[in-house]
C-alpha cells in the first residue's frame, strides 16, 4: 500500500509593490483652510467676550 502526495496548486504570490508602498507610508495631510476657520469660529463662541474698561 502506497500513499501518494500530490503538489499543492502554486500559491499566488503576494503583490510586490505593497512593500515598497508600506516602506514610504505619507504621515498625516495638513487640515483644509475651512476646518481651521470653523475651529476658530467656534473658538469665538466659547469665549466670553467682556467690554474693556476704560
Amino acid at each position: 500500500m502506497r500513499l501518494r502526495v500530490e503538489p499543492a496548486a502554486p500559491i499566488k504570490p503576494r503583490n510586490p509593490f505593497a512593500g515598497f508602498a508600506k516602506q514610504r507610508a505619507a504621515g498625516s495631510h495638513e487640515k483644509p483652510l475651512s476646518s481651521e476657520r470653523q475651529a476658530a469660529k467656534r473658538a469665538l463662541k466659547k469665549a466670553k467676550l467682556e467690554p474693556e474698561d476704560e
